[in-house]
């Protein structure tokens, strides 16, 4: 029991649950963001129907093929995909850039093991070799 106890306090799983209940969370969010605004628009644009292809289908020897409603869930995911890219990802992305670029300027890489370390620093904590500072090294 003590085991068990100790995977649930854990740090991870605790993240991971949080994870879950934000992505819901947001998952809800993206939908109505689809359903109630990009969906409408989409209409406006197309002469003030919002494309519904839930009744197209067609037979083949009895069986019913409803590819419309695959239709449906297929733009609603590309739909879904491009405003999580455009509004999310990729502003996200040039937050992150922004910050590595201030990382950089005070990190090095180690030239034995390759891990980055304090530009400070005059021995790997990684392999501990020691570096040779740039005002020392041979030209």
């Amino acid at each position: 029991m003590s085991g068990f106890k100790q995977f649930l306090l854990r740090g991870n799983i605790v993240e991971l649950a949080v994870a879950v209940i934000v992505g819901a969370t947001f998952s809800g969010l993206v939908q109505a963001l689809v359903t109630d605004l990009v969906t409408p628009l989409i209409g406006a644009v197309s002469g003030g129907r919002q494309p519904n292809f839930a009744d197209y289908s067609f037979t083949i020897n009895g069986s019913r093929f409803m590819y419309g409603d695959f239709l449906n869930h297929l733009i609603s995911f590309l739909l879904i995909s491009a405003i999580v890219y455009w509004l999310i990802v990729a502003p996200m992305t040039k937050l992150i850039r922004l910050f590595d670029r201030d990382k950089a300027a005070t990190t090095k890489q180690c030239p034995e093991c390759l891990s980055d370390i304090p530009a400070e620093a005059r021995r790997c904590a990684h392999c501990t070799s020691e570096l040779v500072p740039e005002s020392e090294k041979p030209r």
